[in-house]
């Protein structure tokens, strides 16, 4: 099947699916009422939280705004059948002990050879295939087994399979409507260098108040170029090239199986010295070089002894080829631990495969940046022309047999932009200072401003890892003075430098000779100080991979924070840059820089609030030993988040585990900063799908209450979801409204028409979108005991957005989430220190994770 016909029948698999799960039978709710469970200790499943009211009214303005939603509209006569499809081989008296299951690629294939050997009881236009087990039809069609027969051109016997439908269900539309009114409770839920970027579209199917909605968004994706293994090493391992051209020892040939076995990975290829169109896995390199390869092959006629043969001389006998390189290793094509050895030049790798971002160098990084941010007005016309495309998720009549349909034009609504808060600073004289932001970019400037709690830099300590580099060499007295001053400036007085040590940047590659370097700083400045040192400044001449083993052995092992800057940056001098330096030094050391004039909206004068962020970090999709990080950030002394507690789990999974466990600590933190409990929780939890609400409400939640309450003690919570992975994009009608960019402006919120139709869920926009077009974030109430409305929520939220320590702007996601982001990264960081000095440490190990004590209370990850 081409692509085409696939993406065309990929927005009615949606359709289909979602009202396809659960069985009908399911949807029945008891009104049968249980015996009340202890506190926290309720099992239930997940029922949603309805909006409190017809959605929010405080406003500054009001804005049309247009939206990447498209309406889609259906008959609800419509009956469609559901079959379930199976598919084996038949298996001759030789091929018996075949237990290879069929390829996806191959049931597609004999799905469309059986429809095309029957079409007068298989009709093709009127029926859709998923690839696996899924066949959807407008028409009846017939079940049974049936026998199909199928060649890929390669093979000399044909290969016979049977194919059995069994039909699942009837699927009738008329029930959609259904659920769309209300009547059905059940809401379905969502289940360059060597690459070269492809534009194309993602999309999604929503339930929302104006009914079915297509949400289709412009995107764009990196692949792997068709090249040969050898020049993709060449070009991303350093050395590979004088090892091809023989300038290089052994000793060399066992320094670089590592960094090559690494850059081959889980990647597909293709051979060339056999015909074959199959794509081969590597899984990892032979031990010996190709020269020093032999294997046994039998007489397949039995008529002599099995014999020994070089994998040299074999491929010159069976195949013809020469190996050119016979003094490297050959990559291993084999599976479930079958060797077969193919030589890197007769390996090419395979088009189509997906380019991880962080492998990608600076300038395609960059290039894929540019081609992504597309404006807001240019975004707009390349989803309405993808939308109308022949060629486009809804071209052709395919989903027009279905009785569906989609409207051509985005929807159209009124947006709110709500009021930024007053923000607190502090005076040169000591007076509070009270700043409101301007109105278009919502930015504030520290000119003439001190922060609102300036600590004082006594003991502190700078590394110069510049010093042996030429073209970025740091000029210290320069830096020292411009940073001294800058500090002053903000209301902070910074002494000069107890320590000031020089080295290069090959020691961020050696975990042990950074300790030894850092563990020789802090005892010289101990001996020049009697007070503990506060803060290691390190100039870097580059970004260094190594970074991470600073942090990892500055914040677990030495127990001193430590604040990175490029010298490029600070021998030029520039105010912002060391303003920003002074915004991250000052909350690293216990500061608070800015603050809100009024209190937390939505709370009255007596309530003690705790605001708890929540994330877990997960390793990338091939990599499946590491395990993914949770963290937990939550206000202490509001708006500092000073206290955090991470912990490793189980590879991915999104469930944090130990939830409970961990905000009851920082309950703890909060009781003995404010000498009394929280007595109202509000929990903000991020990376979850629609499709895990259940699980956060059910499991977290009832986590959360079984580790904290208490017969006199249950404070009320309200937990609810932060969204950024979504396809939703906001356009202004008219571009007058919003500002230079052409985005919507910050304080932006939608809450009426393309959310839920009755769950209490809303879209925030809450900073200043200065490329690409803005993305606001989705934030869904999973449960309620503070009552919010609509207004007092949306207003906490986008005020706690000021708040974030190191901006002198507005952030896109909420602060404490934001935080709890950073925390989950700094474990993910050590995790990669860690396994990158030893390999077969434990990646479970909660040591690694360990805190220093000293650290315990600072934000040391801002």
């Amino acid at each position: 099947m081409c692509w085409c016909c696939f993406i065309k029948k990929h927005l009615l698999f949606q359709v289909l699916m979602d009202l396809g799960t659960p069985d009908i039978k399911s949807l029945n709710i008891s009104d049968q009422q249980s015996s009340s469970p202890s506190p926290g200790d309720a099992e239930y499943n997940y029922l949603s939280i309805e909006r409190p009211d017809s959605g929010g009214t405080h406003t500054v303005r009001s804005i049309s705004i247009l939206v990447n939603h498209f309406r889609i509209t259906f008959n609800p006569e419509t009956a469609i059948m559901h079959y379930q499809v199976g598919i084996r081989r038949k298996l001759s008296y030789k091929t018996r002990f075949i237990k290879k299951p069929v390829s996806k690629d191959d049931q597609r294939k004999i799905k469309d050879k059986m429809f095309s050997d029957f079409p007068d009881i298989f009709p093709m236009r009127t029926s859709c295939y998923d690839g696996e087990k899924n066949i959807y039809s407008v028409n009846t069609l017939p079940t049974g087994e049936f026998e199909v027969n199928l060649s890929d051109g390669e093979e000399k016997k044909m290969r016979s399979y049977t194919v059995t439908l069994k039909l699942l269900n009837e699927l009738k539309l008329s029930k959609l409507v259904e659920y769309l009114s209300g009547t059905i409770l059940y809401n379905p839920r969502d289940t360059t260098s060597n690459g070269c970027a492809f534009k194309g579209f993602q999309q999604s199917i929503k339930p929302t108040a104006q009914g079915l909605a297509l949400c289709l968004d412009y995107s764009v994706m990196p692949f792997r170029k068709r090249i040969s293994v050898l020049d993709f090493l060449q070009e991303h391992v350093w050395g590979f090239k004088e090892l091809l051209t023989g300038n290089s020892g052994r000793n060399e040939l066992k320094l670089l199986r590592r960094p090559v076995t690494k850059a081959l990975r889980h990647l597909k290829v293709t051979v060339i010295h056999r015909a074959t169109k199959q794509k081969f896995t590597i899984a990892g390199l032979s031990d010996f070089n190709a020269r020093d390869l032999s294997f046994a092959i039998e007489d397949l006629e039995g008529k002599h002894p099995p014999r020994e043969i070089g994998l040299v001389s074999y491929f010159r006998e069976k195949y013809n080829k020469e190996i050119t390189y016979k003094d490297i290793p050959c990559l291993d094509l084999g599976k479930n631990n079958r060797k077969n050895y193919v030589p890197m030049e007769f390996c090419i790798l395979a088009e189509g495969q997906r380019y991880p971002k962080d492998d990608l160098d600076k300038n395609a990084r960059q290039l894929l940046k540019n081609i992504s941010l597309a404006q807001p007005k240019q975004r707009k016309n390349v989803i309405c022309e993808m939308l109308r495309a022949e060629d486009g998720p809804c071209g052709g009549d395919f989903i027009r047999t279905f009785g569906i349909g989609v409207d051509q034009n985005m929807t159209s609504l009124e947006g709110r932009v709500i009021e930024p808060p007053e923000l607190k600073f502090n005076t040169p004289a000591g007076s509070i200072n009270s700043v409101r932001v301007d109105n278009e970019k919502c930015r504030w400037s520290l000119a003439g401003k001190s922060l609102v709690e300036g600590r004082s830099v006594e003991q502190w300590a700078l590394i110069d890892f510049s010093s042996r580099d030429r073209s970025n060499k740091l000029n210290a007295e320069f830096f020292i003075r411009n940073l001294r001053g800058r500090l002053s400036n903000l209301g902070i007085s910074m002494k000069e430098p107890l320590v000031h040590y020089t080295t290069d940047m090959h020691v961020f590659s050696n975990i042990s000779s950074l300790h030894e370097l850092l563990h020789g700083l802090v005892g010289e400045a101990h001996r020049k100080s009697n007070d503990p040192l506060q803060i290691i400044i390190c100039v870097m001449a580059g970004k260094h991979q190594g970074y991470k083993n600073l942090k990892w052995v500055s914040e677990t092992q030495i127990g001193v924070v430590t604040q990175g800057c490029l010298s490029s940056h600070a021998n030029k001098g520039d105010d912002q840059f060391f303003a920003n330096l002074a915004l991250k030094i000052n909350v690293k050391l216990g500061g608070s820089n800015v603050e809100l004039i009024e209190r937390l909206p939505g709370f009255e004068d007596a309530d003690h609030v705790m605001i708890v962020g929540a994330d877990v970090n997960h390793p990338g999709s091939l990599n499946t030993k590491c395990p993914s990080i949770a963290a937990v950030v939550a206000t202490v002394n509001w708006p500092a988040a000073n206290r955090y507690s991470p912990s490793p789990q189980e590879n991915r999974k999104e469930k944090i585990l130990s939830f409970g466990g961990m905000c009851l600590d920082l309950i703890k933190s909060y009781t003995r900063v404010n000498k009394v409990k929280p007595n109202k929780i509000v929990v903000f939890r991020d990376g979850v799908s629609e499709g895990q609400f259940n699980m956060v409400a059910n499991e977290e939640l009832r986590d959360l209450k079984r580790a904290i309450y208490e017969d006199d003690y249950q404070p009320t919570i309200t937990l609810m979801v932060a969204q950024k992975r979504h396809q939703t994009r906001l356009f202004l009608e008219d571009e007058r409204d919003g500002g230079s960019s052409g985005n919507v402006p910050p304080g932006t919120v939608v809450d009426r028409i393309i959310v839920d139709a009755s769950e209490f869920d809303f879209y925030l926009c809450s900073h200043f979108g200065s490329m690409g077009t803005s993305k606001p974030t989705h934030y869904h109430v999973i449960h309620d005991e503070n009552h919010f409305t609509s207004d007092k929520l949306q207003k906490l939220i986008y005020h706690l957005c000021f708040t974030f320590a190191r901006c002198t702007k507005p952030v896109a996601l909420v602060t404490p989430v934001y935080y709890a982001d950073l925390v989950a990264y700094r474990g993910r960081l050590f995790q990669e220190a860690v396994k990158s000095t030893s390999p077969s440490a434990a990646s479970f190990d909660e040591k690694f994770y360990k805190l220093h004590h000293q650290l315990e209370n600072q934000m040391f990850f801002v």
